[in-house]
């Protein structure tokens, strides 16, 4: 890595507003410089007291778009709507794509509902978001990144995630139900760039997590995440620089995607539906001790990695 390389990393740490317990968590997580920024769930459970704590705390702050889980933040698409089901909640992680492959989706609604959260935000933070991503990834699914980019553009939010991951293929630890899910998700988001693009909207140079998540959230893992991004990155930027007058220095940026906190409990959270399995797992607790691990950070400042947060970049 040439030295007059800067690499800037976010951590991005999810699902703020879902839970007390995962909320105390993820304050705790930047609090000590284990994340940088918050996406938050405008429509999960304690996103008031989420907002109040970002504020109290300067935390940075983006909206984590829901169209997957919960009740919609739109009263007028919590009955009749295609976005729900019987009992007016959101469809779920595969039956939104399920819905989505059958043309069942009504785009103007994923418009409506998008548009309500980006309002609910701005009434709970007293801010626009700095960044606003997809629960789930929906946010790049066919025909709804359309109206995502839209969203974004006419909402005047600059930044927004692409999780391509660079060295995904290499993670042999990831089972090969949840890898077919992930790949799903890559293809979904290489079809989104130009559509991103056109729209003005950016995104760090590489993503990494999701081969980083839950259990395989390890400091050895990060690491290589971190070093085949960054090597794939500066062989770019070495090869643009063949092709065109060098410059003094150059940088580049990373965003690592983060689900730390402590787990959910069944009696509170969640986004109108109580808490899901992935929020009372033992691995939210996981993987906020990995990031505060303090060798992970030794590896950081070694690496002459500036942590930073969207609004940073």
């Amino acid at each position: 890595m040439s030295v007059n390389t800067r690499i800037k990393l976010v951590v991005t740490g999810d699902d703020f507003g879902y839970c007390p317990r995962r909320d105390i968590g993820i304050v705790e997580c930047f609090n000590t410089g284990a994340i940088t920024n918050v996406s938050l769930l405008v429509n999960g459970s304690n996103a008031a007291c989420a907002a109040d704590l970002a504020h109290r705390y300067n935390i940075p702050i983006g909206l984590h778009a829901n169209l997957s889980e919960g009740i919609p933040v739109c009263n007028e698409l919590r009955q009749n709507s295609t976005l729900v089901n019987a009992r007016g909640v959101f469809l779920g992680k595969m039956g939104i794509r399920k819905a989505l492959a059958q043309g069942l989706l009504n785009m103007s609604e994923v418009q409506q509902e998008l548009s309500a959260q980006v309002k609910r935000f701005r009434e709970l933070t007293g801010q626009n978001p700095q960044h606003m991503d997809g629960h789930q990834h929906v946010h790049v699914l066919p025909k709804i990144r359309e109206e995502f980019a839209q969203v974004l553009s006419e909402h005047g939010i600059p930044y927004t995630r692409v999780p391509i991951e660079i060295g995904l293929h290499r993670c042999t630890w990831i089972k090969e139900e949840l890898m077919e899910f992930y790949r799903g998700v890559e293809e979904d988001s290489l079809n989104s760039v130009e559509i991103f693009k056109s729209h003005g909207i950016r995104w760090p140079d590489a993503y990494i997590g999701l081969g980083t998540m839950g259990e395989n959230m390890t400091i050895k893992n990060i690491q290589r995440a971190l070093e085949y991004s960054i090597q794939s990155l500066h062989k770019c930027l070495t090869e643009q620089s063949s092709l065109h007058s060098p410059t003094s220095h150059s940088s580049i940026s990373i965003e690592l995607m983060t689900h730390p906190g402590y787990p959910s409990v069944s009696s509170e959270g969640g986004c109108g539906e109580g808490p899901d399995d992935f929020s009372q797992s033992w691995e939210r607790l996981h993987e906020m001790n990995i990031l505060k691990d303090p060798l992970l950070h030794s590896y950081y400042r070694d690496l002459g990695i500036r942590m930073c947060a969207f609004r940073d970049l």
